[in-house]
């Protein structure tokens, strides 16, 4: 598959591994709605080829995402009078969606793990978007901060679903409450991140976890997991739990990659798994369908 084009991204597939890579390096990466728009169409494009097994997410030069571009002034978050067009397409009733929740519920949506590789800055949107990620490593450059309070908004890209989630309410009120930058350390103390490495280590470091996932595992079964994890967050009771587990390991234990994986250890070799995401994904949701905007 030919590899993607962008505006503001780059976008490479290697051994399995799809990097995206934020490429505004002259403005620390600053998040802008053709950003949003490139990096949907990125995660368009892992889900649909399948020689994509993990997608890692990182920043060109010294910064991960300085958040929003503000370069409109006092109008940047003012959507009704900045007119885009991008916006205006989305609006529902009276109300512009939110473009980093656009881009997180798309994340979210993702068939493939991804893994954030924070460089450098990363704040507003910087951070948000990393929390629809699955595991995010620091480099020692990398800052945080959630400093919608010290811009006069509100915390975006669904951040007020995810952060309390991945660290707990008292850390995620703490940190939007302050609006403050902190450092990787603190990340790591809070559980935002998982490992913090020196900066010439930390994509190596993305890549060896990427490469455990790609050389050991069926892309079905991860795929599965990544849907089966992030929606039962928000099941009512592990009865919920209990319907979707049953379907999938019904589903899964007559497929082919079953076979091969109990043949595999049973032969003392390395699997390799035939199934593909988009053609031997099973449906283990037939009563699940996201919520609308409204």
């Amino acid at each position: 598959m030919t590899a993607p084009t962008f505006e503001t991204i780059l976008y490479s597939v290697e051994d399995g591994v799809a990097t995206i890579t934020l490429n505004r390096p002259d403005r620390l990466n600053a998040f802008t709605t053709q950003m949003m728009l490139d990096m949907i169409a990125a995660f368009d494009a892992t889900d649909a080829d399948d020689a994509v097994k993990v997608v890692i997410v990182t920043g060109a030069g010294r910064g991960f995402c300085a958040g929003a571009d503000l370069s409109a002034g006092a109008a940047t978050f003012n959507y009704a009078a900045r007119g885009e067009s991008a916006r205006e397409e989305a609006k529902v009733g009276d109300v512009y969606r939110d473009g980093g929740g656009r881009l997180t519920l798309r994340i979210f949506d993702s068939l493939k793990p991804v893994i954030a590789a924070v460089n450098g800055p990363a704040v507003g949107i910087g951070v948000t978007m990393q929390l629809a990620m699955d595991i995010r490593i620091a480099s020692e450059a990398a800052r945080f901060g959630f400093v919608f309070a010290r811009r006069g908004i509100a915390p975006e890209a669904a951040s007020s679903w995810f952060l309390p989630r991945i660290v707990g309410i008292s850390k995620a009120l703490e940190w939007c409450y302050s609006g403050r930058v902190f450092p990787a350390a603190e990340a790591l103390e809070g559980g935002l991140v998982r490992s913090v490495h020196a900066p010439d280590e930390l994509l190596p470091a993305a890549r060896a976890i990427a490469r455990e996932i790609v050389e050991n595992t069926a892309p079905v079964s991860v795929s599965l997991i990544r849907q089966m994890m992030w929606r039962n967050l928000g099941a009512s009771h592990p009865m919920d739990a209990h319907r979707v587990d049953s379907r999938a390991i019904q589903a899964r234990g007559r497929s082919r990659d079953a076979a091969e994986g109990v043949s595999a250890f049973l032969e003392k070799r390395a699997p390799i798994y035939p199934d593909q995401v988009s053609t031997d994904l099973p449906d283990i949701w037939p009563d699940w369908s996201p919520p609308k905007f409204s």
